[in-house]
């Protein structure tokens, strides 16, 4: 799936130079040899930006703890993006993406895969958001 995003992207954006792509198998996170492999795969391609599609949370999670040894300017976690370019799904509507709400779409196609990460989402978002804006608050009283 990776090779054939990465095949669009050239197709539709050729400035782009794509670089590698890689696609891990399952458990790969667990297991240092392959973390090991795929950050030498890294800095072998020496990306301007790494592009990583593994889902929430793992992905944040994967990038947060290697975050010191990722060789690439910038890396950023698309989810579903690499799905999407590579002509795997298909997005919503525009007018529910330009209204935020691709996430029902998404959630209305595979509810029993994203319910209950959405759901999740959404009760540990408020919390994350109001510890911040306290920290924030507690720091320029300082």
């Amino acid at each position: 799936m990776a090779d054939r995003a990465a095949g669009n992207i050239r197709q539709r954006w050729p400035a782009v130079e794509v670089v590698g792509t890689y696609s891990p198998p399952v458990g790969f996170e667990r297991d240092a040899a392959e973390n090991e492999a795929i950050l030498n795969r890294i800095a072998t391609a020496r990306p301007d930006v790494l592009i990583v599609g593994l889902g929430a949370p793992k992905q944040e999670l994967w990038v947060h703890q290697y975050r010191g040894r990722i060789a690439a300017k910038v890396a950023l976690c698309v989810g579903a993006t690499i799905d999407f370019l590579a002509g795997e799904r298909r997005r919503a509507p525009m007018w529910m993406r330009e209204a935020g709400l691709e996430w029902l779409y998404r959630v209305a196609l595979e509810p029993r895969r994203l319910a209950a990460r959405y759901a999740k989402d959404a009760l540990i978002f408020p919390r994350l958001v109001a510890r911040e804006w306290w920290r924030r608050q507690a720091a320029a009283r300082t």
